[in-house]
């Protein structure tokens, strides 16, 4: 992404209490409201097509400054807007919820041929949840955003989940924030047994729905 007065190549020290923070901060919300606003008119789309709410619901989210430099200290990149623009991809971030595992996959078609998205990164912790439990689909996208005499393609992350796996995913991270960010190991275990209790929930539900949907 290029930013004005901030070329990507610059080794510039991030300051989050400089205006130069707060305008790229802008361009990210810019982006994400962009790629909301997309999604909001697919949800429309979906629900008349299908009769029903493919997607429930959209939410979105701006990282915190805290949470960007910490990300960058584990990631132990150098804290500069290189690394930020270029390393840091869940800065504007955007969850979608479906009720249904195969509702997932009619959101990635349709966001593979949005013409003002560039898919840049796939991930699927559907099929291979995380060690943790964790399952969703991610995608990493950039959007061109229009920032005055020029456009910046911006990076998007976009998470989408059934509301089981939303579920588990909001309690998982409310439970880490309690802890520090640290649940203990038998928590842990516990957690990755709820979350394949969900899953198999989750599977038993979608075929239910396939043979209605069959119907």
């Amino acid at each position: 992404m290029e930013v004005p007065t901030l070329a990507a190549n610059q080794l510039v020290p991030i300051n989050v209490k400089e205006q130069e923070f707060h305008k790229i901060m802008h361009i990210y919300e810019m982006a994400m409201v962009q790629v909301k606003d997309n999604l909001e008119d697919m949800k429309d789309n979906l629900s008349n097509f299908y009769k029903y709410d493919v997607i429930n619901n959209i939410n979105c989210r701006i990282k915190t400054p805290d949470s960007i430099i910490r990300k960058m200290k584990r990631k132990q990149y150098d804290l500069n807007y290189k690394n930020l623009i270029e390393n840091v991809e869940d800065i504007a971030g955007i969850r979608v919820v479906c009720p249904f595992k195969s509702d997932i996959n009619k959101v990635v078609d349709l966001l593979e041929k949005d013409p003002n998205l560039e898919i840049l990164q796939k991930k699927d912790y559907i099929s291979k949840p995380k060690k943790s439990g964790y399952s969703g689909y991610h995608i990493i996208a950039q959007t061109p955003v229009n920032i005055g005499d020029a456009f910046a393609n911006v990076k998007t992350e976009i998470q989408i989940k059934t509301m089981a796996m939303d579920f588990w995913s909001s309690t998982e991270h409310k439970l880490k924030y309690k802890a520090k960010d640290k649940l203990s190991k038998a928590d842990s275990k516990k957690m990755v047994k709820y979350a394949k209790i969900i899953n198999k929930m989750d599977n038993e539900i979608a075929k239910i729905h396939k043979k209605y949907e069959k119907e």
